[in-house]
């Protein structure tokens, strides 16, 4: 079992962002997004982030909506799910994001919002990005510089997407894939999600047949960092055994955790379901099960 990451680039530290704060290649988003159970804890509302950016960022950080500046709203009922190529380039290239930035991604709150974009940069071709381990929670518990009020305007950056379908699952792939030996389907929710016993449900309880539960929450420490690369290869070892993977979740945004931490640990063949349970869960002539 290996003790490092095949691809560790993908993480940056607290020390090296610091480091690199003043590097004009260098490009930090907050991603922070809240979501809050409606009662019955059937979905979410959702809450940008941008009161805590405001209150506490990285120095030349910007604030990314994930909802509002780069996701598809063709759908009411999905949220967070891919726009087309052009219109995801447009909005990047107007956080000065360009083809050879170096994007850095954190949140306030949960890390898969930074995996998130991370995922989004690199289904549109962009592999220069990482996310910085720990978060913003690290940076401040390390009393490292932090800037209050809006972010700095940035000067717009031409942004070329390069759109890459085999990174992405539809419900298609996701059904032909139930049932089948050489595909691992794994669950980026909660245990209690994934067992249909608790948490919010997205319109049935439980979770695509078939599928294996590696939670997000769980691949972090109490610290909010990353657990080493053989922890995480203990916790994968059932999807890294399978020659592919489609990670799903509630609506795309923790199974990006799984989905960066599988690249890393080397896999080369993870989809991320984006729909994920927001599509699969309101329709019943899909495999659901409860365990």
């Amino acid at each position: 079992m290996s003790s490092t990451f095949v691809h560790p680039e993908f993480i940056v530290e607290t020390e090296w962002l610091a480091r690199a704060l003043d590097d004009p290649g260098v490009r930090v988003l907050d991603c922070t997004q809240h979501l809050i159970p409606r009662p019955g804890n059937v979905l979410n509302d959702i809450k940008p982030g941008l009161e805590d950016f405001e209150k506490a960022h990285i120095p030349g950080a910007g604030f990314i909506d994930i909802e509002r500046d780069i996701s598809d709203h063709g759908n009411p009922n999905l949220h967070f799910t891919l726009p087309d190529p052009e219109r995801f380039a447009q909005a990047i290239g107007r956080f000065g994001i360009g083809d050879d930035t170096m994007v850095v991604l954190y949140s306030t709150a949960n890390h898969w919002w930074a995996t998130r974009v991370w995922w989004m940069l690199r289904v549109f071709g962009h592999d220069k990005a990482a996310v910085l381990n720990g978060g913003l929670q690290k940076w401040k518990r390390e009393s490292l510089p932090i800037e209050t009020g809006p972010g700095r305007p940035r000067q717009p950056a031409r942004y070329t997407s390069n759109f890459r379908p085999g990174q992405v699952a539809d419900k298609e792939a996701v059904l032909a894939a139930v049932g089948a030996n050489e595909v691992c389907i794994l669950n980026a929710l909660r245990p209690e999600q994934h067992a249909g016993t608790g948490g919010t449900s997205y319109g049935r309880h439980g979770h695509i047949t078939g599928s294996i539960n590696v939670a997000a929450v769980n691949v972090v420490d109490q610290d909010n960092v990353f657990k080493s690369a053989a922890e995480l290869q203990r916790m994968f070892a059932g999807a890294l055994a399978k020659p592919r993977v489609i990670t799903y979740c509630g609506g795309g945004i923790a199974a990006s955790s799984a989905t960066m931490l599988l690249t890393m640990l080397g896999h080369r063949n993870v989809q991320l379901y984006d729909a994920s349970l927001a599509e699969w869960a309101a329709d019943s002539s899909l495999p659901m099960q409860i365990q």
